[in-house]
């Protein structure tokens, strides 16, 4: 056991795996034909993250972050007083549907709001430089959610919430988010597309999650034109088609922003296995991106890097690139072996590809709108 070398700031609670999202087929409403089966947005791969970085040693290495509930005002930064009172009305009766795909049980409001705050209490650590760097490992996720109503398991946009938040309460002038959940982070492009404030960056499989939706010319619109970008890699894309999209795009696009904050949406469903992505991602994969990032959070924002957790949803693989992250983030090495990465190594496929350089070229010449901060 190698110690840790940061402070990692680490926020985790039971309460988070009582959401409850009810029986479905997967993302499916169940009913015949369709048998009964268990939601795909459920705890166990969000339990099994937390308890292989106890059982790898880690979980005491890393600085406890107590989730705290966020505010009305907070959330309402965000989304409107209709879609807030839709999710409290639901839940204080016997659940329901947020949204399109977003399943809510009786309590999901209480949890909903300390998901939300759990990584509110992390970024205010982070800038009382409590702690280095911090993963919120929250639930329900959040990077789908508008305004004025959920999507996609998503009730609150939780980054979104902590990116005002940063505006808000800290004056912060520039905060860049790096979406790596298979699916687009629509909701949180949505939070910010009119906002020069804010890069928002997604790396995607195209045209998965919402349909229609995390193309290229989705560049903002008003002052916000040029922060926006997206960057769908085709279906099947292992990691050195995510090596080439750091490399070229989100490296890059940072050095130009030059940020004060990186909030990462941290979904794991890239992964090779995943049920609900066709993406080849692995540990050592995430372990390097992590450290792309990390890198460029210390050359323009005193390390300041906040990760919350979204999707991911192979309960055998989750837990092994979550613990390659924690890793990375705070510098220990467990010396746990992840026992899918030769496997998930020799997938076919997992150096880039012709067309994946062809759609990450595409996604690059976006950088020449992007402003770059002096």
């Amino acid at each position: 056991m190698q110690a840790a070398t940061r402070k990692t700031g680490f926020v985790a609670h039971e309460l988070y795996m009582w959401h409850n999202t009810g029986n479905y087929a997967g993302p499916m409403p169940y009913g015949n034909p369709v048998q009964p089966d268990t939601h795909a947005e459920n705890p166990e791969t969000k339990r099994r993250f937390r308890n292989l970085l106890e059982v790898a040693g880690l979980t005491q290495q890393l600085h406890t972050i107590a989730p705290r509930k966020a505010t009305e005002e907070e959330i309402l930064r965000f989304h409107t007083r209709e879609h807030l009172e839709k999710v409290r009305a639901l839940s204080a009766d016997v659940g329901g549907d947020a949204g399109p795909f977003t399943p809510l049980g009786r309590g999901s409001y209480e949890i909903a709001i300390l998901s939300a705050g759990g990584v509110l209490a992390a970024l205010e650590a982070l800038m009382a430089e409590e702690i280095d760097n911090a993963y919120a490992l929250v639930r329900p996720p959040g990077h789908h959610a508008l305004a004025d109503m959920g999507m996609g398991f998503c009730l609150f946009g939780n980054a979104a919430i902590a990116g005002f938040h940063a505006f808000e309460r800290f004056g912060l002038e520039r905060v860049a988010f790096v979406d790596w959940d298979v699916h687009h982070g629509n909701g949180t492009q949505s939070a910010f597309y009119e906002d020069p404030r804010a890069l928002t960056i997604s790396v995607h499989q195209d045209n998965c999650f919402p349909p229609d939706s995390g193309y290229r010319h989705e560049n903002g619109s008003g002052a916000g034109t040029g922060f926006n970008i997206n960057v769908p890699l085709p279906p099947g894309s292992g990691v050195g088609a995510y090596e080439e999209a750091w490399d070229r795009v989100v490296i890059p696009a940072l050095d130009r922003f030059k940020p004060q904050l990186i909030i990462v949406p941290s979904g794991f469903d890239a992964g090779a296995y995943d049920p609900l992505g066709r993406m080849q991602m692995h540990s050592d994969g995430y372990r390097s991106l992590t450290r792309k990032l990390r890198h460029a959070a210390e050359r323009h924002c005193d390390g300041r890097l906040l990760m919350c957790h979204e999707g991911g949803y192979n309960t055998w693989t989750v837990p092994f690139f979550g613990l390659a992250v924690m890793e990375e983030l705070s510098g220990a090495v467990t010396g746990t072996v992840d026992p899918f990465m030769e496997m998930h190594a020799a997938l076919g496929g997992q150096d880039l590809q012709p067309h994946q350089a062809e759609a990450i070229a595409l996604a690059e010449a976006l950088l020449e709108k992007l402003p770059c901060q002096s």
